[in-house]
């Protein structure tokens, strides 16, 4: 099956031991739920070592459903004349920001991402940057500048292979289904029906059985991602191991090469002053070959870094530098001839303006007859210090400098870790995934799982050291109960923040972080501290600033004192130093934020039982209470929403009492009584006893119509629709082991908050879109979608996974299984947005905002599972042990 073609050797890729056209011979070891994602796979490998558990799909799989992103011209006539206001001050300000200021918008309208359903898991650990590689195998998605994404494929990146016998070359092959324009020197168009991709995050194989050579490649790759490790768990390397099973009778040479571009694929690739060179690296008694790619950008510069593992009978060989552009047949050429590469001395020179430069990488082995060999690349960046979007002089040291020094010359020094230590992680992450052999979890729920932690990395993370002269309360603390200027936690663990989403560029945008911030604290949990000490030294700051507020049409400050802030900043900004970026509503007037904040000081503290985090955090509740309790304008004990989108629903109006909010404000109540009672403080127990009491009584009272709590109390026509995040405050105080005994709120009795879920179940679940796409935020009692706003009628994952999260505290576990799986097949397996699950999608034609930090709520189900567990109700074939974590009771 082979043949020459212009000098090149290629292979034709006929179909083998096919039954039928298209259809697998045998079943390839997948879980049910991914069939019709591997339904185009023709071959019966299933690749070395490859578990059964997690996302699979075959190379050659084409998504039928294809989406269009949510843009101003999607909104609704009804929708456009309730915000003509909003839409002709953003677009000015939204002309401002791009034409005059050239800037990027922190949320931009009318260059909505459009989908691209190719992505795969990110390179790296957290915070460090990512490099994502598509499940086809391409390095598609970038973020090396903090925070800032560009999504370019760029084509010279690939892993190629040559196979060798008897001293000559019989197959070459770029392992990518590409036929690109450029670059066609090379032999393109590897056949996607006999490969296919396999995720369960922080891992990814790819399996490649090369057709008419009876061999089989897999390639692992591993990033460090671990849970309670702060140190490898932070660094910018990955590692991508090559097992080769050889099931012919006679041995063969087997060379695999790496090629990278010395660049993102952005315009400064062009910009000049770029170079590579070769290195050795030999520590401990372990050596690693390979080249550093140095991108001598003026802003955040950089050094890329591939490398090998040298071992006994194993070949490193490299081409410092290389033109990636017109056919570049000599690379390919110096390949061909002897699987080998012409490895010159001295570094290249530095490229001129308008010309980009790559490097490649060979390793080459003997594969025996009938037997196996492995070969371990590595890819590394390093870029320690940062500068954000402002370029103010403030720089900033990335986390794993702490361990490998900030001079930009330790991009050899990560490839040599990841290469000497990947083993170890892969124990640790294996024993953390151990539980998935559990059998009466749904094989659905153990992909997304670990699969929507890619956000954690690929959130426009960074994970940074604190200067030593900062003070995160702006030199507020000794007024605020004594909050220090540099906690010890952020001290020894460093600050870390991730976007609200990759098209919603603010970090740690609060009111979402209150669904996602379920991973981080059960995963990473001093992080989780970390970051709310931050928003605590947010909390008592204050800017003045006057600025205009889009929805409103209003001035107010930028900063209310004694108030959360709705995020920390803008990388395109100077996040930390100037909060707030988001400028749709004044959120000083929100309801949510400041209730979402004492919901998780004693949430993290019930899961650390970290007492000098909750004495440092009782003055700053009491205070965002105190802030609060404006809202309570009729003095019932329970707050009133203010007649617009007043909480994370920003473009759902809401007015007076309200489910979602005044549900919060009577945990948030609850939650101090709890506090004020560890804190030894009487009279504050009293006084918000006597404000629960009185709230749960107007509560109950303005809002249950006997089957629900409807969405609000003021009447309107809508007032009594279905919300599927009614039960927020419920679900916050049980993942907190509260909701019962003295720590109940009497509004929130079990018999009506399990009749309330079951009215979600009923309608929001079951009865939208045939109960396949999980639950749609509002709906009216006669079941038809709310479509009074523009998000009523959205399906919102990360809400999702809490209202699943909700029913199995309650006992619900089957109705919290089947309303999550919902929206976990939709993103997964219908809609093709693996690794960028959206905030939202309606149940025909759009969706909004792709990787979006909410869904990581889907831990907070885990944490539902894990409590059952912890309180002995566990009931039989439920699940037990599920994730190591302590039982705080």
């Amino acid at each position: 099956c082979l043949r020459r073609t212009d000098g090149q050797l290629r292979a034709r890729e006929g179909p083998e031991r096919r039954t039928k056209a298209g259809s697998r011979p045998t079943d390839a070891g997948e879980p049910a739920s991914t069939a019709e994602l591997m339904s185009r796979y023709v071959s019966a490998e299933r690749g070395y070592r490859v578990p059964r558990e997690g996302w699979r799909i075959c190379l050659a799989h084409e998504f039928k459903e294809k989406r269009k992103p949510f843009q101003a011209r999607d909104v609704s006539l009804s929708n456009v004349k309730k915000h003509i206001g909003l839409g002709v001050r953003y677009l000015k300000w939204w002309y401002r920001k791009t034409q005059v200021e050239k800037k990027a918008p922190f949320i931009d309208m009318f260059r909505a991402l459009p989908l691209r359903q190719i992505y795969g898991a990110p390179l790296g650990g957290i915070g460090g940057g990512t490099i994502t590689r598509g499940w086809r195998g391409e390095f598609c998605r970038w973020q090396l500048n903090p925070g800032m994404y560009h999504y370019e494929t760029v084509i010279a990146n690939q892993f190629t292979v040559c196979l060798r016998r008897g001293h000559q070359t019989v197959y070459q092959q770029v392992l990518s289904v590409e036929r690109p324009s450029t670059l066609q020197g090379w032999n393109w168009g590897y056949c996607g029906e006999y490969a296919f991709y396999h995720a369960l995050y922080p891992r990814a194989w790819t399996v490649y059985h090369l057709p008419g050579q009876n061999v089989t490649l897999t390639c692992r790759q591993v990033s460090p991602v671990i849970p309670h490790d702060y140190k490898d768990s932070c660094l910018p390397v990955a590692v991508l191991i090559w097992d080769i099973e050889n099931k012919n009778d006679y041995p063969l040479d087997v060379s695999i090469m790496f090629t990278m571009t010395n660049g993102s694929g952005h315009k400064d690739d062009k910009s000049g002053g770029h170079w590579n060179e070769p290195f050795h690296l030999e520590k401990q008694g372990e050596s690693v070959s390979g080249v550093l790619l140095h991108h001598c950008t003026p802003i955040n510069p950089y050094t890329l870094c591939i490398a090998a593992r040298e071992q006994p009978d194993r070949e490193i060989s490299y081409q410092t530098a290389f033109l990636p552009k017109g056919t570049c047949e000599t690379l390919w050429s110096d390949l061909i001839s002897d699987g080998r590469l012409d490895s010159p001395t001295g570094s290249s020179p530095p490229t001129q303006k308008g010309e980009k430069v790559a490097a490649a990488l060979a390793v080459s082995c003997l594969v025996p007859a009938q037997g196996h060999n492995s070969m371990e690349f590595s890819l590394a960046w390093d870029m320690p210090r940062i500068t954000f979007g402002s370029l103010y002089v403030y720089v900033c040291y990335r986390r794993y400098t702490r361990f490998f020094g900030s001079q930009g010359d330790s991009a050899s020094s990560l490839c040599h870790y990841g290469l000497t230590h990947y083993q170890d992680w892969e124990t640790r992450i294996e024993a953390w995934h151990r539980f998935l052999s559990h059998s009466s979890l749904p094989s659905w729920y153990k992909s997304a799982l670990f699969n929507e932690l890619y956000f954690l990395v690929d959130g426009g993370t960074v994970w940074v050291e604190l200067a030593e002269d900062a003070d995160i309360t702006g030199s507020q603390s000794c007024e605020y109960g004594g909050l220090p200027a540099q906690p010890s936690v952020i001290k020894e663990y460093g600050r870390f923040a991730y976007l609200e989403g990759q098209e919603y560029r603010m970090y740690n945008t609060y009111d979402v972080h209150f669904y996602a911030s379920f991973a981080l604290i059960m995963l990473w949990p001093k992080l989780a501290l970390s970051l709310q000490y931050d928003i605590a030294g947010c909390v008592v700051q204050q800017d003045l600033t006057e600025r205009l507020n889009l929805m409103s049409g209003q001035y107010s400050p930028v900063k209310t004192r004694n108030v959360v802030p709705h995020d920390i900043g803008d990388p395109d900004d100077e996040p930390w130093l100037r909060v707030n970026a988001y400028l749709i509503h004044d959120t000083a007037n929100w309801k949510d934020l400041n209730l979402k904040f004492v919901l998780h000081v004693y949430r993290d503290f019930y899961l650390t039982q970290d007492k000098q985090y909750l004495e440092d955090m009782w003055p700053i509740c009491q205070v965002v209470m105190d802030s609060e309790m404006k809202f309570d304008r009729d003095g019932d004990g329970l707050i009133e929403n203010s007649g617009f989108a007043d909480q994370t629903y920003d473009g759902w109006t809401v007015t007076g009492p309200s489910a979602y909010c005044g549900g919060l404000w009577l945990a948030s109540v609850c939650v101090m009584c709890k506090m004020a009672r560890l804190m030894d403080n009487n009279s504050v127990y009293h006084r918000y006893k006597d404000i629960l009491d009185r709230g749960s009584a107007a509560f109950d009272s303005l809002l249950w119509n006997g089957q629900y709590y409807n969405y609000d109390s003021s009447g309107r026509e809508l007032s009594s629709s279905v919300m599927s995040d009614q039960c927020a405050g419920q679900w916050l105080l049980r993942a907190s082991g509260l909701g019962e005994g003295e720590y109940q709120v009497c509004a929130f009795p079990v018999d009506k908050v399990r009749r309330a879920l079951k009215s979600v179940f009923e309608l929001n679940v079951q009865g939208f879109a045939r109960g396949q796409m999980g639950a749609v935020n509002g709906m009216r009692p006669e079941g038809v979608p709310d479509r009074s706003s523009v998000q009523s009628d959205e399906v919102w994952v990360g809400v999702v996974y809490g209202l699943a999260a909700t029913m199995i505290h309650e006992g619900m576990l089957e109705e919290g299984f089947r309303t999550a799986e919902g929206c976990y097949r939709t993103v997964w397996e219908q809609l093709g947005m693996a690794f960028q699950t959206p905030e939202a999608y309606c149940e025909k034609g759009i969706f909004r905002s792709l990787a979006y930090m909410r869904p990581l709520s889907i831990w907070a189900m885990q944490l539902a599972l894990d409590s059952r567990r912890c309180n002995g109700s566990v009931t039989e074939g439920e699940p037990v042990n599920l994730c190591n974590n302590q039982c705080n009771n």
